[in-house]
Parts: structure tokens; C-alpha cells; sequence
């Protein structure tokens, strides 16, 4: 359904339900009083009876073939988040309906429990949040996302986790078990230190004081830990890169990496909505610097190009990340994960043998 109130809607980053563009039919909002005055949309938890759980890739552009996403859509409401178009597979919208309409696959820990114990599995590092956060607000009650990692630990298979939730801390005990194989790498997403900003970008994230606080955690329990400036938006936060850097650095993090804004499909629609009415006066010239590193569109999804864009504004804030990064140190060697000490559990065995 198509939302027709104008304006940003009280903590969500979306402020409107654009057209699935699968659904032929569109329906849209008549409303009959002041549009201010219209709750904000609630959550819904719906079960997803997903048959597995396991995701493969074959992009050049990840540094995983392998994946688990708990949830479908993300009530943190990152409002650029290239994952909301999944939603209209699903016949949703990737406006409001991606994250307030969360759908739980609740039997992930007993999926991925039959996938690690299939002959045909290849122990591999699996990674969490390919898609949408496992840690989003709603894992502090379900606890899925823990309980996949206790069957990780059974398994003691490699996982590299990027979230941008402090609730990541809450499995420290779990992470740890990981680390001592050399089978875990945890990544906080950070985009912007400025809170007002990141409040609006991202309504129902950790603050950015609390991501910090978290690579703190990590890193002090033995667990690595890096930091990834994702998304960098070329003309509103891309000046930030080496304060982001050294925050994280000066908190434990021992690596870092970086995305650039992209914005597939309806992305676009919301973002440009998002800049209207938050950062009118800078609108067109964040348009304009993103056209400038896509090829002049918003969007380019070609392998190689999506993650980091072409052209000189591209290569300034490759520049400008490359020597952060180096002043920061965080230009370490990347951490291998380890495979080594995989295993099938037979059923004498628990979580700490």
C-alpha cells in the first residue's frame, strides 16, 4: 500500500510505502484527518517457515560465499539500506512495510544444524547480516541469532558477524568459545559520529557512542573486532572518514573497511524523500556527488563498481580512506579465519567440551 502522508514519520527512517514493483494494483491512503496526527506504524513479527537457512554467493564484491540472515527486513530503518528492495519479493514494499514488517525465521538454529551436519557441507566461514541485521532489536527477546551461534560453537565453524547493534556484546561468552579456534571476526558498522544525524539516518541503531562502546567490549574480551564506514554518502558524511577511523582505533579495533552509497530500485525514491525533508538545502549536491561516482545515475550494480564507484569523488574518498586508515593503524593484514578445528558433534558432546 502506498503511504500518502507527507513528511518523516516519528522513528522510522522510511517516511512512506513506495510501489512494489512487482504488484500491479497500488493502493493509497485517503486520510480524512490532519496526517500529523496519525500514530506511527507499529511493529509486526511475522513467522518466516523457511525450509534452510544457508545463502550462497557468488559475487566478487563480498568476502564470503556463505551466509545466515535470521530476519527478513530490519527494524533498525536504516533509511539507505540497499537490502529494502527484497522486500517486494515478498510483496511488500521497501518503504515502511521492510521495517516494520519483520519477518522471524524461528527454526534457523535447527536449519543450520542440519546443514553443517549434511556431507556435502565444506567448512567455511559463515557470515551473519549479509542481508539485514541479526542483532536488530527484536534478537534481544527471540534470541535466535544466539542460539545459531551456539550451533556454531558446537560445530566450531568459522563466523564473521557485522552488525551495527551493541547487543552484539550480549554473545561475548559464545564469541569467545569461537576465538579460541581462530573462527570468529566480528565488524561494527559506523556511519556517521554526529548522533542528531545517525538519529535520522538510522532510527532504531545503536548510537554511535554505543558502537564505540562495543568495539571497546570486543576487542577487551579477545575477540577482533574492525570497523566499517558503511555506507559512506559522498557529500553528507564522507568528511567524517578519519574521525570514524581514529574513534574506533583509539577503541580497540584492529582493521577497517568502507562501502559507497548505493541505492537499487525504490532505495532511491526513499532516500531522495529522506533528503527532502531532512537535508533540503544539501539535496542536490549529495544527488550530484553520487551521480558523479555512479556513472551518472544513482544506482550501478556492476560487480568491481557497486561497493566503492567510479570516477574522482570516488577516488578522493578512497584517498582520503586509505591515508586515515594508515595514520589510524588500522592497516593491518586482514585476519585469516580458521577451519581447523571443524568437527561433528555427536550427541555425548556440549557447547564447552
Amino acid at each position: 500500500m502506498a503511504q500518502s502522508k507527507d513528511g518523516p514519520v516519528r522513528g522510522r527512517g522510511a517516511a512512506s510505502n513506495p510501489v512494489n514493483r512487482f504488484e500491479a494494483l497500488d493502493y493509497e491512503r485517503d486520510y480524512d484527518s490532519d496526517p500529523d496526527l496519525e500514530p506511527a506504524p507499529l511493529t509486526q513479527f511475522l513467522t518466516d517457515m523457511s525450509r534452510s537457512i544457508v545463502a550462497r554467493n557468488d559475487s566478487p564484491d563480498v568476502g564470503f560465499e556463505v551466509s545466515i540472515n535470521p530476519y527478513r527486513g530490519c527494524e533498525h530503518g536504516c533509511v539507505y539500506c540497499y537490502a529494502r528492495p527484497t522486500h517486494e519479493y515478498l510483496g511488500m514494499s521497501a518503504g515502511l512495510d521492510f521495517e516494520t514488517k519483520i519477518l522471524v525465521k524461528e527454526n534457523a538454529p535447527e536449519l543450520l544444524r542440519a546443514a553443517l551436519s549434511a556431507r556435502s557441507w565444506k567448512p567455511q566461514p559463515l557470515a551473519f547480516s549479509g542481508v539485514t541485521d541479526c542483532y536488530q532489536p527484536v534478537e534481544r527477546r527471540l534470541r535466535i541469532t544466539r542460539r545459531c551461534l551456539e550451533v556454531l560453537c558446537d560445530f566450531r565453524n568459522p563466523a564473521m558477524i557485522i552488525t551495527k547493534n551493541r547487543l552484539i556484546t550480549r554473545d561475548i561468552d559464545l564469541l569467545q568459545e569461537l576465538a579460541r579456534y581462530s573462527a570468529i571476526s566480528t565488524t561494527i558498522s559506523v556511519t556517521t559520529l554526529d548522533r542528531k544525524l545517525q538519529r535520522e539516518l538510522e532510527p532504531r541503531a545503536s548510537t554511535p557512542e554505543n558502537r564505540l562502546r562495543a568495539i571497546r567490549e570486543l576487542a577487551d574480551a579477545g575477540i577482533p573486532v574492525s570497523v566499517m564506514i558503511g555506507p559512506v554518502i559522498p557529500g553528507l558524511t564522507d568528511h567524517e572518514i578519519p574521525a570514524i577511523l581514529k574513534s574506533a582505533a583509539d577503541a580497540g579495533a584492529t582493521g577497517a573497511s568502507y562501502i559507497v552509497l548505493r541505492m537499487p530500485f525504490a532505495v532511491k525514491h526513499i532516500f531522495d524523500q529522506w533528503l527532502e525533508d531532512h537535508r533540503p538545502l544539501a539535496k542536490e549536491k549529495v544527488l550530484n556527488a553520487v551521480r558523479a561516482i555512479r556513472s551518472g545515475g544513482l544506482n550501478d550494480p556492476r560487480f568491481q563498481s557497486r561497493m566503492r564507484g567510479e570516477g574522482p569523488i570516488a577516488d578522493s574518498i578512497q584517498q582520503l580512506f586509505d591515508i586515515s586508515k594508515r595514520h589510524a593503524g588500522l592497516d593491518r593484514p586482514r585476519l585469516s579465519l580458521s577451519t581447523a578445528a571443524f568437527r561433528l558433534p555427536g550427541p555425548q558432546l556440549s557447547l564447552w567440551d
